[in-house]
């Protein structure tokens, strides 16, 4: 029987906690650091014609990197079963450290397009392998506002790349900023020293005195271990699609397919676009610091709203304020009120998205919530691929105008699935929690 820990214990365990949460807040600044780099700089490969680079290969090489990014998430969860978090995210950040050197490098469409795919299969393999980083060690009771704390550093990367493109691109040149991507490599050996193992690899893998003295020396508790195979996981798999559920199943999907589009269609081609609509480059990146300080706080804020009207509501209605604002970005204003409008629409868009994963955690039952959000966020990524080739696409033919119009038009679909989702799911079953909130993205 285990005693309480000691005053002493427990403010050393808050230390190492918040150093572990540090060091992953740390890591996911470079990753939304290399995610939003490209699209700053983008503009000016588009007005210098570098590599004779055309909008419809400008969104091809967007598209690259969210490719990556699909298959990184996807085969990070059995690369960590087999080498460990800690192994993992190492990996990770060495990953698009060193692609980023292969596009400052790169001499042609190929290899930029090379490094970027590169770079996003780190960048999917990254966040999510920290999130559970941060699970296993945030103090008793606050793992809900680490793990959003945890995603503020995705948008404050996004702050830093947009500062980069304009300090550095006029004077020195886009490949700087591509160089200063590659820096995080140095990070790397800070974290294979300094961070410790997942307490759940550790449980997972039977090194139980391992994880018990990590626990104590940290004051965690040690997660209980996991039982189940793959078989489990198939049938998981299989309920969500069991009766009149496959329609619910779809509809989330289509959600955050809807979703995923919109937020990194926007997170590609907001400079440019912004740049289309008649604005000077150095406003444009600017208008990047805003839209992720929007992010930021969107991601402070959504948790809260929904924990008082409910996540699918808020989800519904996040994502109808998401549309008028992007839409409202097709139009040139008054320079204030543009900044105000990609304020807001950055505080609604980036936290729609993650509330579509809280939703499908409320709505789904104890034994199937980790396969139905999973594969909701795995359905959505092919919406993170479709949304930059399809700004480049309306560029190429033309139509830059219908581009925030189409993303506009996005995030209604998804206002309607998330929408009709809800409804049914209501009607059907009772919630489980109306205060869970999956952070993810």
């Amino acid at each position: 029987m285990s005693s309480s820990p000691s005053p002493l214990l427990s403010a050393r365990g808050s230390r190492l906690a918040l150093l572990v949460v540090g060091l992953c807040w740390l890591a996911v600044l470079f990753d939304g650091l290399d995610m939003f780099i490209y699209g700053s700089v983008l503009p000016h490969l588009l007005e210098t014609k570098t590599f004779g680079l055309t909008a419809d290969q400008a969104g091809d090489l967007g598209s690259y990197a969210t490719f990556g990014m699909l298959v990184g998430a996807l085969v990070a969860g059995t690369i960590a079963d087999r080498i460990g978090r800690k192994k993992l995210m190492v990996s990770c950040v060495t990953l698009f450290s060193l692609a980023s050197g292969v596009c400052a490098l790169a001499d042609s469409v190929t290899v930029f397009g090379l490094g970027r795919t590169l770079a996003g299969v780190g960048l999917g393999g990254l966040l999510p392998t920290a999130i559970s980083m941060v699970s296993d060690y945030a103090p008793r009771g606050r793992g809900a506002i680490v793990i959003g704390l945890l995603m503020t550093a995705h948008h404050a990367g996004g702050i830093l790349s947009a500062y980069v493109a304009k300090w550095l691109i006029d004077p020195v040149g886009w490949r700087a900023a591509f160089w200063v991507c590659v820096l995080p490599l140095l990070f790397a050996p800070v974290l294979a020293k300094v961070l410790p193992e997942s307490l759940s690899f550790l449980v997972a893998k039977g090194r139980g005195e391992e994880a018990k003295a990590l626990a104590e020396r940290y004051d965690v508790e040690v997660p209980a271990a996991r039982t189940g195979g793959a078989g489990d996981r198939w049938t998981n798999l299989a309920n969500l699609f069991r009766g009149n559920q496959w329609i619910q199943t779809l509809l989330y999907w289509v959600a955050s397919f809807g979703g995923l589009l919109l937020v990194y269609g926007v997170a590609t081609w907001l400079p440019t676009l912004m740049r289309a609509e008649g604005y000077a480059l150095g406003s444009a990146l600017s208008f990047v610091v805003v839209f992720n300080l929007g992010g930021i706080v969107g991601m402070l804020v959504a948790g809260r709203a929904a924990d008082g009207f409910g996540a699918p509501r808020i989800s519904a209605l996040w994502f109808a304020l998401t549309a008028a604002g992007v839409f409202l970005l097709s139009i040139h204003m008054d320079m204030t009120v543009t900044m105000i409008v990609v304020f807001f629409t950055g505080v609604f868009l980036n936290s729609a998205q993650t509330m579509i994963y809280a939703t499908v955690s409320i709505r789904s039952d104890a034994d199937n919530r980790a396969t139905a959000v999973g594969w909701t966020s795995g359905m959505g990524r092919f919406g993170a691929v479709f949304g930059p080739w399809l700004g480049g696409q309306l560029l190429a033919s033309g139509n830059g105008d219908w581009g925030f119009t189409a993303f506009a038009i996005a995030g209604l679909s998804s206002m309607i699935f998330i929408g009709i989702a809800a409804l049914r799911s209501s009607q059907q079953t009772p919630t489980d929690s109306e205060r869970e909130l999956v952070a993810a993205h």
